[in-house]
């Protein structure tokens, strides 16, 4: 993985979020940066990777340490994506969590095949309720 330096707890600009989201196939209100910076603001376990002070990944969470984390953002720019950075972010999230706490998140379709291949279990005991926009 070249020389990619992984932070923990670092809140990139919401430009450079944007340029990771729009990069790497992710569906997120990037045209909103009001809305990218409060889903920042409001998050509690945030990983980043950077190439050169470039972000070029990025996981964001939620969670309480000891029994569940949502894992919301999985993104990393489209050139640098089957390196292995989505799964170092990925493991990074579990160290800092722990093994007590759940990891959870909700797939995009595209990823569907990616997160079994990486340790992820699927499981069919969820529900949502959309978000209106």
């Amino acid at each position: 993985m070249k020389n990619i330096e992984f932070k923990v707890g670092i809140v990139p600009k919401t430009s450079e979020i944007i340029e990771v989201y729009d990069s790497s196939g992710i569906n997120r209100p990037t045209k909103d940066s009001e809305r990218i910076t409060k889903m920042y603001a409001n998050s509690n376990l945030i990983i980043t990777a950077w190439l050169n002070n470039e972000l070029i990944g990025i996981s964001r969470s939620i969670t309480d340490f000891c029994y569940a984390c949502y894992l919301s953002d999985l993104a990393v720019k489209s050139e640098y994506q089957k390196e292995g950075i989505g799964k170092r972010l990925i493991e990074l999230t579990e160290k800092e969590i722990g093994k007590e706490t759940a990891l959870i998140l909700l797939s995009a379709q595209i990823a569907m095949e990616y997160y079994p291949k990486i340790g992820f279990d699927k499981i069919d005991n969820g529900f949502i309720i959309r978000r209106t926009k």
